[in-house]
């Protein structure tokens, strides 16, 4: 959990492809290469952190809609553990955001294939919000991308930091 968090935190600070496994070591006090005595490499790192990510926000959405079927309530509900977990886990949140691009095969896959299926499309997906509204409406709330709206902005050419801001609830 320790190598995870280190990861994490240089992930956010200097981007993905600028962290070497050395970084992570000297993060933890460790050698670069004793790392791969508990790590693979550093893409495994990379999707353990955004398929966990991915899987608590699923988690949480099934939770926070959970024997409501109203359909407005059960957005509400949704869009609010979306908000909330972002929030909470703004390093998670912009770490797998800006690299959703970086995971190589075998990785990719799993990267995506849990991406396919974020809470809040797949509150829009299967609630019958689409029967509501008239096609173009509900076409285009079906393709709103909320799962990436991670909150970030950009400093000079190629640096980003994490916006401050908070949820008071």
């Amino acid at each position: 959990m320790e190598i995870r968090n280190a990861a994490l935190v240089l992930f956010a600070e200097r981007g993905y492809a600028a962290t070497t496994m050395a970084d992570i070591g000297e993060a933890v006090v460790m050698r670069g290469p004793s790392l791969y005595k508990h790590v693979g490499s550093k893409q495994e790192l990379l999707t353990q952190i955004m398929t966990g990510t991915m899987d608590d926000l699923l988690r949480n959405h099934r939770a926070a809609v959970a024997g409501c079927e109203d359909v407005v309530e059960r957005l509400r509900r949704a869009a609010e553990a979306h908000v909330r977990y972002h929030a909470r886990h703004r390093l998670e949140a912009f770490v797998g955001t800006r690299e959703i691009r970086s995971p190589e095969e075998p990785h990719r896959a799993e990267v995506l294939q849990r991406r396919a299926a974020m809470p809040v499309r797949a509150v829009l997906a299967v609630a019958p919000l689409a029967s509501a509204l008239d096609g173009p409406r509900a076409h285009a709330l079906l393709e709103v991308p909320l799962d990436e709206g991670a909150p970030h902005e950009r400093r000079g050419p190629r640096r980003q930091r994490i916006s401050r801001w908070s949820w008071s609830g």
